[in-house]
């Protein structure tokens, strides 16, 4: 056989092609994702193909829509769909996001998305995907309606609905930041790394120790809240006791906040995270399309605030906790242990918001070491804009503040949507200065 004979085989060879469904392992880092009509419903036989340092391999989605593809060596792929074999009807919501390129590690899976909608044409550039703080590709479907894309009734919805949904996560963190406002007067910077420690602790029982979801997410939990008592224990009750105004005391949470950034950057990178890798099962309810996991963290989010309004109302370490933040020296002549009040308050707080920070890098699909410094920012306009130190203010600034965000992507770029939820906050201010919930005081 001559070497021309040889070498014909390897020089007309096309894309190696995806056998079965990819499983990450040393050797083995998996590329996915599903593909879904406008309407939701799954497309089969979809072609994708994956170039990359490994070389190509190409795909096609299966009767669930759902797609999968092997490499072998880290770095940079090139995720390309090929739209000559989507169904009449359909294209993408963006055509700039085809190819999409992605970073793949071995032993993980890396989730890719692309957007459909009705027509045969792009819906243009200005259609991409969402910037939530910490989304990856593998966002929620959720968060892939693009801004720019056309203003109806089902866009409407949906964002509408990624609102609530971003309102009641965010409204985790911020009831027990809030909290910790009223009772102490302290604006803790360090309660965006709070969410985050959360994420990463489920990241790790689930990723790492091989926990199964529900066990790792309640011992992140756990372990955020001991954070909390450990803190008030060690550092902030000792700051309190030598007198420290909370000038100084916030001066020490934005250096714990810089400490515990750069920490988890340390140990654990600055790639994305994911808590799970299994591409996400999608649910299509009307013209509002969501995730399974997305509706169930919903349903928690939903549970945990009644549970929290209920402790606050009709307990009696609630209602001390409502004395205290109304006026400590008065709950202190009444006979309330106001340090026992705020050590609850600090565990209470830190482990609701490892809750949202479990939660959110569920909805997010990807967690990563400054997620809840990029949430703080609106962590703080939530609990402005409901009132300082009113829990229940903190829930409806959460609403207002998600509603915002999502919804103002229908008409100004996603890079700006922040901005516009921040607008919001001033213009209430001036004519609210208390907030929504907030008491009015007399000043002078």
């Amino acid at each position: 056989m001559t070497l021309a004979a040889l070498a014909l085989p390897l020089l007309t060879a096309g894309p190696a092609v995806a056998d079965g469904p990819c499983l990450p392992d040393a050797a083995t880092g998996c590329v996915e994702g599903s593909i879904r009509s406008s309407a939701g419903q799954p497309l089969a036989a979809v072609g994708i193909t994956v170039d990359g340092a490994a070389g190509s391999v190409s795909t096609t989605t299966g009767a669930d829509g759902t797609w999968s593809a092997p490499v072998t060596a880290d770095g940079k792929y090139t995720v390309t769909l090929d739209v000559a074999t989507l169904p009449p009807g359909q294209a993408l919501s963006d055509t700039s996001t085809n190819p999409r390129t992605t970073q793949v590690r071995l032993a993980s899976s890396t989730n890719v998305r692309f957007a459909l909608v009705s027509g045969m044409g792009s819906a243009g550039p200005g259609s991409t995907a969402s910037a939530t703080p910490g989304a990856s590709d593998g966002g929620d479907v959720a968060s892939e309606a693009g801004s720019g894309s056309g203003f109806n009734g089902a866009r409407v919805a949906q964002q509408a609905a990624s609102g609530l949904v971003f309102g009641l996560l965010l409204a985790l963190a911020s009831i027990g930041l809030s909290l910790i406002y009223g009772t102490t007067g302290l604006s803790n910077f360090a309660h965006g790394e709070q969410v985050t420690l959360g994420a990463i602790l489920a990241y790790v029982f689930c990723q790492l120790v091989g926990l199964p979801l529900i066990v790792a997410a309640v011992v992140a939990v756990a372990l955020s809240a001991a954070s909390g008592w450990a803190q008030d224990a060690w550092l902030w009750h000792p700051l309190r006791r030598r007198r420290v105004g909370t000038t100084q005391q916030m001066i020490v949470t934005i250096g714990l906040s810089m400490a515990l950034q750069y920490g988890f950057q340390f140990f654990f990178g600055g790639d994305k995270l994911r808590i799970i890798t299994t591409a996400p099962d999608v649910v299509t309810m009307g013209p509002v399309t969501l995730t399974r996991m997305t509706i169930i963290s919903v349903v928690i989010a939903i549970i945990t605030l009644a549970a929290v309004s209920y402790f606050l109302l009709a307990t009696r370490v609630g209602r001390a906790t409502r004395a205290v933040s109304d006026s400590p020296a008065l709950a202190a002549a009444s006979g309330i242990s106001v340090e026992k009040i705020v050590r609850i308050v600090w565990t209470l707080g830190a482990g609701l918001a490892g809750l949202g920070g479990v939660l959110m890098g569920l909805y997010l699909n990807a967690t990563s070491w400054n997620m809840g410094g990029a949430m703080l920012l609106l962590m703080f306009s939530a609990v402005t804009l409901g009132g300082l130190g009113a829990a229940f203010g903190a829930l409806a600034g959460s609403l207002v503040i998600g509603l915002v965000v999502e919804m103002s992507s229908l008409v100004i770029p996603n890079d700006m949507r922040y901005a516009g939820a921040l607008l919001i906050l001033i213009l209430v201010l001036l004519f609210r200065p208390q907030g929504i919930l907030g008491r009015a005081e007399r000043i002078g």
